[in-house]
């Protein structure tokens, strides 16, 4: 059993028709036909509302439909698994480089090309995806919102619904150049990255989105220079009859050890790695679970 035969099933025990359903959904009729001929496979449950409305309409249990989705998807899954996934399409590309810095577009383009569908595209289309699918998630439920991007491509409300459920529903292997056109050119102004450290900075269509610029980090900023050691560390180090035993992760520990004002003694950092060895100063996830038991 399927969505696809539930709905069927549930649409002539009402004498309902396609478009009923499409209206009560928001979406196109279009949309429900191809989802009830298999021809679109159903959206993943936890990136759309449809299911909700679907359900109430055909008056069956909240989360049923999505329960049946999931199961189906999951299936189709394991059918899929051991396939190669396609590389992006030239065009999604083209449009991705577009909206890159004009100083940064030529070196990202290089790495595009010299290593097609590699670590570097993969990041910043996933990134971008990320970005602008958790922006239309957010605003799902936003008719307002989704009629004025509606307008903007020139589609209708229940035309965007259907391709906003296309978006939410794809990922880096599969976004089509529908997608692209769709969301991310007229939601996403601009981004740049820093091939050294791949800080990603995306900056949003102001027009559409408050709050519009987005940054990532991507490399463990904070490095070994940033450390000033102290002189006390340092002689704690050097005396074998202090440090002697200490380990290399329990030197780093030590080492990262802030302080204002006051400079600490060999001395302190032996009564500190002391400290740190004693069971005593630590309680077990397990003892707190207990204390609260009691």
């Amino acid at each position: 059993m399927d969505v696809s035969f539930v709905i069927r099933r549930r649409l002539e025990e009402f004498g309902l028709e396609q478009r009923d359903l499409a209206q009560a959904a928001q979406v196109t009729e279009s949309y429900i036909s191809q989802l009830l001929t298999g021809k679109r496979a159903p959206p993943a449950p936890n990136r759309t509302d449809i299911y909700d409305k679907m359900d109430k309409f055909l008056k069956l249990p909240i989360g049923e439909l999505a329960k049946l989705a999931d199961h189906q998807r999951k299936q189709q899954l394991k059918r899929e698994l051991g396939e190669e996934p396609a590389p992006l399409f030239r065009e999604v590309r083209e449009l991705i480089l577009g909206k890159c810095q004009p100083d940064t577009e030529g070196p990202v383009r290089a790495v595009f090309e010299k290593q097609p569908f590699g670590e570097l595209e993969r990041l910043v289309t996933q990134k971008l995806l990320d970005v602008v699918k958790g922006l239309v998630q957010q605003e799902l439920e936003n008719e307002s919102w989704l009629r004025t991007v509606a307008q903007v491509g020139g589609r209708s409300y229940e035309e965007m619904r259907v391709l906003v459920l296309e978006f939410l529903d794809t990922d880096i292997f599969h976004v089509s150049v529908q997608n692209c056109v769709a969301f991310l050119d007229p939601l996403i102004e601009s981004w740049d990255i820093d091939l050294t450290t791949f800080a990603l900075e995306i900056v949003l269509n102001h027009r559409l989105v408050a709050g519009n610029v987005k940054k990532f980090e991507f490399v463990e900023l904070e490095s070994e220079q940033h450390f000033i050691e102290e002189p006390g560390l340092k002689e704690f180090i050097q005396d074998a009859s202090l440090s002697g035993t200490a380990t290399a992760q329990e030197v780093e520990f030590l080492r990262r050890l802030k302080f204002k004002g006051k400079r600490p003694t060999p001395l302190y950092y032996y009564r500190e790695l002391q400290n740190l060895r004693d069971p005593i100063h630590f309680s077990h996830p397990m003892d707190r679970k207990n204390e609260k038991g009691t």
